[in-house]
Parts: structure tokens; sequence; C-alpha cells
């Protein structure tokens, strides 16, 4: 019993692991269960023994990636009062993750519109949670209301900072180094954060 127990869980996680490889090289888009289970050597009824559908072995390829890839603890910028200070070392963190990371997370993202619905809304989520970390005691407390009200240009920016692909385009396509990129983000964002700080009554 224990043995069918561990062979069970070596072919799911062989499977997950086979799925990691395709998301990350040839993209979500060109990862049906068909080549999920070609990678791992197995059927494809077996895939769908372990995952009875795309958005469960999202899931799973998610949570493997993720736990050995961590993103920058954004609950560590909250720490930093100062919004410049706090966007400085954050974008420093995380736009030096997405350069480490960048071939594995670009086929992913490129690919979004492909995954299911479950595996965009958590990909919105992480981004969200880190801007959300970022302007933290600068922008409004109901972030979700879609009002006017003050934060809501900050928080759309933060937002918009923070994602992959801007990274991507200020690096990759647009040649900025580094270092550039981070001081471009953190002006961007101070200077949105000071446009509201002087429309507050």
């Amino acid at each position: 019993m224990r043995r069918r127990a561990e062979q069970v869980d070596e072919t799911r996680q062989r499977i997950t692991e086979a799925a990691v490889r395709l998301h990350t090289t040839v993209g979500p888009a060109h990862s049906s269960i068909a080549a999920v289970a070609e990678e791992a050597g197995v059927t494809r009824l077996t895939v769908y023994r372990h995952f009875a559908d795309l958005d469960a072995l999202f899931a799973a390829c998610r949570a493997h990636w993720s736990a050995q890839n961590p993103r920058p603890d954004a609950g560590a910028w909250l720490e930093i009062p100062r919004l410049e200070e706090r966007a400085r070392r954050a974008f420093g963190e995380l736009y030096g993750w997405y350069r480490d990371h960048a071939e594995e997370l670009y086929p992913i993202n490129r690919d979004a519109a492909a995954m299911p619905l479950s595996a965009q809304l958590a990909t919105e989520t992480g981004n969200r949670m880190l801007a959300d970390a970022l302007v933290a005691g600068h922008a409004d407390a109901d972030p979700e209301s879609g009002s006017d009200g003050e934060g809501r240009l900050l928080r759309a920016v933060a937002r918009h900072l923070v994602d992959f692909l801007t990274w991507r385009s200020l690096v990759i396509q647009q040649g900025l180094t580094d270092r550039e990129a981070v001081d471009v983000a953190v002006r961007l964002l101070t200077a949105v954060g000071q446009r509201d700080s002087a429309n507050d009554p």
C-alpha cells in the first residue's frame, strides 16, 4: 500500500514537472494534455487520473514552480514608510527576480490568454498583491471601489509597473539597463504619488 501511494505521488510529480518544462519553454498555448503526457512518458488517461482538468494541472504547475522560485517578499517592503525608498527596494528586488527568471516567465506571460481562467486570475491576484504592498499607506483604503478617489491612479500605475511584461518592455525591448529600469519605475510611481498628494483635500 505504501509503495503504491509512493508510485502515485511519483507519477503526479513527473506529470507536474513535465508541464512546468513545457509551460516555461514552448508556452501554455502549446502544452496540450497530449503534449504533457508525452513529455512525462505517460498516457493521456494517466494525466487525467491525476488532474481532473487543466485548472488542476495549472494550479499544481504554478505551486511547484513558485516553491522552487519564490518571488521577493512584498511584506518586507511595508517596513519602509517613504514611497520612494520602498519603491526603489521593491523594484530592485522584483526586476532582479524577473531578470533571473526571464526565459521561463516569458512563454507563460506571452500565452496568458491561453491559460485557464483560474490561472489567469491567480497571476492577476499575485500582481495585485505586489502592487498593493507597494502603495500601502499611500493610496485609499478601498482598492476595489472603482471610484476616482485618491490613490486610484497611483494603484493603477503600481499594478502596471510590477507586471513582468512592463519589465520586459523596458529592459529587453527598449534596451534599458536593470538600474535604468528601476530608476524609471521609481520616478514614475513617486511622481504619481506626489500628484495624488497634491490633490488631497
